[in-house]
């Protein structure tokens, strides 16, 4: 779950977040004491739940709730503050929460279990991928857009590897099949980039692993079918149909494999 919290005050903010972290240990909090750094960070990271304080110096917190929604309608907002007269008008604003101050875990614990909006992957990983058909990944439930078609290859070959750490040359071999490996090393160069960037700027960078010039993923960090078909997954398997990344040809050899191990059911 990823958590926002909002406070211009330096200890109500410590505070905040100290208490936001008891009551969600596996969360991922981010504070601010500035709405306009608040909002710079979330139109790079998506934001599950926003806890913003109303009485801030500028802008105050009802303000920053609007740009937050703009960037995610869906945003779970609740407001923390020590008057009560602003509960109506954050109710208005649809806001899934209020918290008086001291923001103690209890009280933090007690709202986000009545979330508005319920949080995809609360439990799971951020990072998804289907294999069974065609190939597609998802952060946070939303489709990922590389700038090059490659990039989004390059992760479902690394997919493929489960783990296993690929070497340029093994990449380009399968990538590009034809008989001039070299001449592709420039272009994997500026791929690998743009998948790793893409990743960075969704903050999901941490699923690639790179050592001594290789690269791979973390599995652990992706949910996919085929990862869950290899843990012998029932529901899973009974989902696989004979296909498996249809648009790669170097991904037949899995798919092969993937009908074998149902054969033997």
């Amino acid at each position: 779950m990823q958590i926002l919290a909002v406070d211009d005050e330096k200890i109500a903010l410590e505070g905040l977040v100290s208490s936001i972290e008891k009551a969600v240990p596996d969360g991922e909090v981010a504070g601010f004491r500035r709405g306009d750094l608040a909002v710079e960070y979330a139109s790079k990271t998506p934001i599950d739940v926003a806890f913003l304080d109303i009485e801030m110096r500028g802008e105050n917190g009802l303000e920053l709730a609007k740009k937050l929604k703009d960037l995610y309608p869906n945003i779970n907002i609740i407001f923390t503050t020590g008057y009560g007269e602003y509960a109506g008008e954050a109710f208005r604003m649809h806001a899934s929460g209020y918290v008086m101050k001291p923001a103690t875990p209890e009280k933090i614990q007690k709202e986000l279990e009545e979330l508005r909006h319920p949080v995809k992957n609360a439990t799971g990983n951020r990072v998804s991928c289907k294999t069974f058909g065609n190939f597609e990944v998802f952060v946070d439930g939303k489709p990922v857009d590389f700038q090059y078609n490659k990039s989004r290859e390059l992760l479902a070959f690394l997919v493929d590897r489960n783990g296993a750490l690929s070497s340029i040359q093994e990449i380009i071999t399968n990538l590009w099949d034809d008989d001039e490996p070299d001449s592709h090393i420039s272009y994997l160069k500026n791929v690998r980039k743009d998948m790793i960037s893409t990743l960075e700027r969704m903050g999901c960078q941490d699923v690639v692993v790179r050592q001594h010039g290789r690269i791979g993923i973390l599995p652990d960090l992706i949910d996919c079918d085929y990862f869950s078909f290899l843990k012998n997954d029932d529901k899973v398997k009974a989902n696989y149909m004979g296909e498996y990344m249809n648009q790669y040809s170097w991904a037949e050899y899995t798919n092969g494999a993937l009908e074998d191990m149902m054969s033997k059911r």
